[in-house]
């Protein structure tokens, strides 16, 4: 949790130990009887905590660092465009991600520790968005390899599969069972909240790699059978998502108008579902009844309905609403309830918040007991009841505590499921699939599975998963073992790479013995990478470098409860080129030299020296002379980003 600017006064006053803590230090001796210390510093590399926190496992202080300028792109090539090549490496969505993702990376952020997370979201969003108005393209893939792979899915873990296997030369065929692709960025989020031409910008392309086959209205299972994959493709990924809603597990739970958040969402962005009804409950508490709640206020109803309309009817797909209903709206009356208390809801706090001012009413701490039915049996109300839930999650009603609350249109977003319809056999007891460490589906040689089907989860999970199952398939097409995935599993910086970028590869080592590797041009000098098995943790960092800055937060058009009424315009506004690059600036750079010269400049012996700009690149900023290194540990204290440790000689 953030400290508040209340607390923090915009005065920082870290200290390095709590009251009754102490250490007092006696530098004079530290430097001159320094020398019979045997630790002198090691430039060591970790994953920072944002990266550690995404499920996509993005390079976020990678890019961020191109932002701020830091790290200079490559001659001929923008700051835009080199951080938007270095974002979609591992997801090639940054203007969606930048607006819907929930940003589990934020929360992660150690800039929590001095005033408040930096804008990940909003900095990714930037660069999304530059690239859609610029026009920038991925980088040309290689050459094919002759091996083909079936996609069934083209949602954001099927779209990203195929990036990332085209990356590695293998075509692949999407097989749909929509009349678009997009999946849950399109039917199951909002359009103001994913605008359509930004989305579909970024599907087009991944396409224009080329070689990515698209079969839409397709369905396995019913259109194409497993064995007809298995025959015509070299192995299957399966990224079908979790297209059914989970009903209410109450009596009368099953009535007509009680539907699935995941049905209603996808009525109303096929564009079928124009108005709702007076009285909307929605049983949740999660991103998704945030959306439900949302939409239907957005919707409202009308008063002269034909039965035939209801919107149960719409959103069972027996019929469509004419879009002239949407001149004759008025406010409907909403209603989102959640078992837990406001602060453990699931849904993001600011979505919260803006539920709330469109004039969504939320009830905390309550659970359904009994759907209350009409004599034609339809929902007409809920019985609710206070309740305590255990650790396990699963909720209790409270004795005497029970109400009642009216509805006309009841809806469950209490979790999503798969639709194995034609495919049984690949699922579980769960109307899931198994997967296994390398999203192998197990004892199903060349079948693969990503995304939803194997747990409902975020997006950038889903995507995150995608890039994995992508280089495992790629191990499987080649007939190599699966390699040991490592602990902190995300897109490392990889310190080679960019001294190849930059020119400065080194040269070829004929592998002798030798002495005096800290002047030899074979050898990176005492950098050591532990990125993969290590997050940077706060303690690690000196915080007193870092001045009270605040975030630049993005602008967001969110509606009162006057003004939603048919309200579509788009919510978050991105940050301009400036904001951006001063949020970017705000990353403290856990992990990674960011070019303070505080080593340099506190070294009392000189030995910490600046590489010459000529040899220099990120990663390579600082050096030590080891032979006037006397291990007093000052540069180890004073570096901000914990990438100084008093190792080398352990």
């Amino acid at each position: 949790m953030a400290t508040s600017q209340d607390e923090m006064k915009q005065s920082l006053t870290f200290r390095a130990f709590k009251d009754g803590e102490h250490e007092i230090t006696d530098w004079q001796s530290a430097i001159f009887e320094g020398d019979h210390s045997h630790k002198c510093p090691t430039y060591v590399h970790r994953t920072p905590p944002c990266q550690g926190s995404c499920p996509s496992g993005e390079d976020i202080r990678g890019w961020l660092q191109i932002v701020r300028g830091m790290e200079r792109p490559p001659e001929g090539m923008s700051m835009q465009e080199y951080a938007f090549q270095r974002s979609t490496d591992a997801n090639p969505f940054p203007s969606m991600m930048g607006r819907v993702c929930p940003a589990p990376c934020e929360d992660g952020c150690n800039r929590n520790n001095v005033e408040d997370f930096v804008g990940i979201n909003s900095v990714e969003q930037y660069i999304g968005d530059t690239a859609f108005e610029k026009g920038f393209k991925f980088q040309a893939p290689p050459p094919l390899t002759g091996r083909r792979v079936a996609i069934v899915g083209g949602g954001p873990a099927g779209l990203a599969a195929a990036y990332q296997l085209r990356r590695r030369g293998h075509a692949s065929t999407i097989i749909e069972a929509h009349e678009e692709l997009g999946g849950m960025f399109r039917y199951g989020i909002p359009g103001y909240r994913t605008p359509r031409d930004h989305l579909n910008h970024e599907i087009q392309r991944i396409l224009d790699l080329g070689d990515i086959e698209v079969r839409l209205n397709t369905r396995v299972g019913r259109d194409l059978s497993v064995e007809e994959l298995e025959k015509e493709f070299d192995a299957v990924l399966w990224a079908i998502g979790c297209q059914s809603g989970r009903g209410l597990p109450v009596p009368g739970g099953d009535a007509p108008n009680c539907v699935s958040g995941v049905k209603f969402l996808e009525a109303f962005n096929k564009g079928k579902l124009q108005v709702t009804t007076d009285k909307v409950v929605c049983i949740g508490g999660g991103d998704t009844s945030i959306d439900v709640v949302s939409v239907a206020r957005r919707l409202g109803r009308i008063t002269a309905f034909n039965p035939k309309d209801r919107p149960e009817e719409v959103i069972g797909g027996y019929v469509a609403h004419d879009s002239a209903m949407a001149a004759a709206r008025e406010g409907a009356e909403v209603t989102l309830t959640a078992l837990f208390k406001r602060e453990q809801m699931t849904a993001a706090e600011h979505e919260i918040e803006d539920a709330l001012h469109e004039g969504v009413r939320i009830l905390n701490g309550v659970m359904p007991v009994e759907v209350l039915l009409a004599d034609d049996g339809r929902a007409v109300g809920l019985r609710m009841a206070e309740c305590a839930v255990d650790d396990k999650g699963i909720p209790t009603p409270i004795e005497n505590t029970e109400f009642e609350l009216e509805a006309d249109l009841i809806v469950s977003a209490i979790g999503q499921g798969g639709d194995l319809t034609g495919v049984e056999e690949l699922g579980n007891e769960r109307q899931l699939m198994d997967a296994d460490k390398y999203y192998q589906i197990p004892n199903r040689p060349g079948h693969f599975v990503a995304g939803d089907i194997i747990r409902p989860h975020l997006l950038t999970t889903a995507i995150g998963q995608a890039s994995i199952a992508a280089e495992s398939i790629d191990n499987y097409l080649n007939a190599r073992e699966q390699h040991k995935r490592p602990k902190v599993d995300v897109h490392h910086f990889n310190l080679l790479a960019k001294l190849n970028e930059a020119g400065l590869s080194p040269s070829d080592y004929d592998h002798t013995q030798h002495w005096g590797t800290s002047s030899a041009d074979f050898a990176v000098h005492n950098f050591e990478d532990r990125s993969a098995h290590e997050i940077i943790s706060a303690d690690k960092l000196h915080l007193a470098h870092f001045e009270y800055t605040p975030r630049h937060k993005r602008a967001a058009t969110v509606p009162s409860s006057e003004e939603v009424l048919g309200h579509f315009a788009e919510r978050h506004h991105g940050l301009s080129e400036d904001q951006a690059v001063e949020e970017a600036t705000r990353c403290m750079s856990c992990g990674m030299c960011f070019e303070c010269d505080n080593c340099v400049i506190f070294c009392p012996q000189d030995a910490v020296f600046r590489v010459k700009k000529d040899k220099s690149t990120t990663g390579r900023y600082v050096d030590t002379d080891y032979t006037r290194c006397i291990g007093c540990h000052i540069c180890a204290e004073v570096c901000p980003t914990g990438y100084i440790e008093m190792g080398m000689g352990e």
